[in-house]
């Protein structure tokens, strides 16, 4: 089977051409355009990079930021007073925290706190649920780019096979529900799994067979007609 090559800097830039015209359509039903809060706990190099690449994202279209840096010494309750803050701040139309937190800080409760309306990592309890239940909600932007990604080369899913390695909370776990909405057959490997490359060898025989029996189904479907 042939690789297909994806422009991911196209799809990009589609996708944030389209998102500066949905700003501009809630500036002219709200009156102000949405807010997104970053919360950095300390000075992290790389996490400051991403948050730093968000911020870029916002400005080019249309969507206020609002950078909070808390010292890496914060405590737990001094972070969970800034995002009960920021829940309720109406400017503030969704809530980043960037992971990982310093180690001190318990991170999945903190992540938990965000108001799910403004959760846009998808990582609350409530998001998660509903992801796990197939309902709508907000999903973590790193899978939801995955799909975003296969829908731009009209990849076919329903009855593929994938493999997720990985089953983190912000990645694995979801991919893996997001793929089963998307009706494919799904094994996720990880850092436990015995054999990954049997694993993806099981896959692809799978892949395979399926394949033949498409094909075989066809030819009979063209010799009776």
């Amino acid at each position: 089977m042939s690789a297909t090559i994806i422009d991911g800097k196209a799809v990009a830039a589609a996708l944030r051409a389209q998102v500066a015209q949905d700003v501009t359509a809630f500036v002219a039903d709200y009156g102000q355009p949405p807010g997104l809060a970053t919360i950095l706990v300390g000075g992290d190099p790389a996490s400051a990079v991403y948050v730093a690449g968000k911020q870029r994202a916002c400005a080019e279209v249309g969507i206020n930021a609002f950078d909070h840096r808390p010292a890496a010494d914060t405590s737990d309750a001094e972070l969970a007073a800034l995002i009960t803050e920021l829940n309720s701040d109406p400017q503030v139309s969704g809530i980043l925290v960037q992971l990982p937190l310093p180690a001190h800080l318990d991170g999945t409760r903190l992540t938990g706190l965000v108001a799910a309306a403004k959760d846009v990592d998808g990582l609350t309890p409530l998001s998660a649920g509903l992801l796990s239940l197939g309902r709508d909600g907000l999903r973590p932007c790193t899978p939801s780019g995955v799909i975003e990604l296969l829908r731009s080369v009209e990849a076919v899913l329903e009855g593929a096979e994938a493999v997720v390695i990985g089953r983190s909370n912000l990645f694995g776990k979801p991919m893996a529900q997001l793929l089963l909405g998307e009706n494919a057959t799904v094994t996720v490997c990880h850092s436990r799994t015995h054999d990954l490359r049997q694993a993806r060898r099981d896959r692809d025989r799978r892949r395979d067979h399926a394949a033949r029996v498409g094909t075989r189904r066809r030819r009979r479907l063209r010799r009776r007609a």
